[in-house]
């Protein structure tokens, strides 16, 4: 059953891909499902207890910038239909669809773990990327406050951290980052699909308004914080028409740094995105998913390193060229924000004595 739901991206909750039985609603020609749909609630943001015994996530992607990262939530409430990370939901027995936005699997004891990760002999300071898989400020964060947590931890060990979100509650831990990118100890991106505010609400229902995310900019680089703006994701066909107007507003507010990554369509989330392109823009659907295609070999994914995130093609190329040359014009990215690792000092309680000292 496909339907709209006030507040939430995806309308639907398709089968786990790993459960080896699925159920698919059926009308019986009484109108039965239009009743169910008419009937039904809304659902409600479930919040469950993420019982992980560490929280510091390492990678050897070739084609990001860190080698590790923190993610206090599973699961995320701005609902953003296109987002990649909707199959990890299927590892904790949920779907991709309504699941991954109503049900959040939250790390209260992130900062408790994070920190005896760092008090580790052998740990080897590099930046901590915190909100790659999910939001670390979505709306859950102001009333849980495990991002702030994190940073606090961070923050007192003078440990670098980078930051991506889309929403202006960034703005709460002013206290800690300004402080800390003083010593090049932090910064933040904010990622931004749209300006049009509408389309914003469809897509990413309840992620800040475009505008918020531009007045966080501006807040962030004025108190002295290095900033940067993600066009993420670009949909072909859809949002690519705003690749420069969006580097244009986030370059006026204060980012100096830039980036975009293609629309990426992994496993079910294509199927999701499909219903979404049906529901709210029927007339564009075969162009855009067409357009997805001629960025993808063919496919609406690819998941291979090195063009998973730009994608291939004319078109992809065509992108690209058009993200370097704006940053060119408007001056971002001549400088890359800094990442101190020599000022780190692994947490006072866990410190050994030095054998020699």
């Amino acid at each position: 059953m496909r339907c709209r739901i006030r507040g939430r991206g995806a309308g639907e909750n398709p089968p786990n891909r790993f459960e080896a039985l699925a159920r698919e609603p059926f009308d019986d020609g009484f109108g039965t499902l239009d009743v169910v749909a008419a009937e039904s609630v809304p659902p409600a943001t479930e919040v469950l207890l993420d019982r992980s015994r560490t929280v510091l996530a390492r990678n050897e992607s070739p084609d990001i910038p860190f080698d590790r990262s923190v993610n206090p939530y599973r699961g995320c409430e701005h609902g953003c239909i296109y987002c990649y990370a909707r199959p990890t939901h299927n590892w904790l027995g949920f779907s991709s669809g309504l699941d991954f936005e109503t049900k959040i699997l939250v790390k209260p004891e992130a900062a408790e773990l994070l920190r005896h990760e760092l008090a580790r002999p052998g740990y080897r300071c590099a930046p901590i990327a915190l909100g790659t898989n999910t939001d670390p400020y979505q709306p859950l964060e102001r009333r849980l406050r495990v991002t702030r947590s994190i940073l606090e931890l961070l923050a007192a060990c003078r440990h670098p951290v980078g930051i991506v979100t889309k929403s202006a509650g960034v703005l709460r831990d002013l206290d800690l980052l300004v402080p800390m990118a003083r010593d090049g100890l932090a910064s933040v991106f904010l990622s931004i699909t749209t300006l049009d505010a509408a389309l914003a609400r469809r897509l990413e229902p309840r992620a800040a308004a475009p505008h918020r995310r531009l007045e966080a900019i501006r807040a962030l680089a004025s108190a002295g914080v290095p900033t940067g703006v993600m066009v993420a994701p670009v949909i072909p066909a859809l949002t690519d028409h705003e690749l420069e107007r969006i580097l244009e507003a986030a370059a006026e507010a204060g980012a100096e740094r830039a980036g975009w990554i293609l629309l990426r369509l992994p496993h079910d989330v294509k199927d999701l995105f499909d219903a979404w392109l049906l529901r709210h823009v029927p007339a564009r659907r075969e162009r855009v998913l067409a357009r997805i295609r001629e960025c993808r070999a063919g496919r609406l994914n690819d998941p291979a390193f090195g063009s998973r995130l730009r994608g291939t093609g004319v078109w992809a190329q065509l992108l690209d060229q058009r993200f370097a040359k704006a940053c060119a014009r408007l001056g971002l990215n001549r400088r890359t924000f800094p990442a101190r690792t020599d000022l780190f000092r692994p947490p006072s309680e866990s410190r050994q004595l030095d054998l020699f000292g």
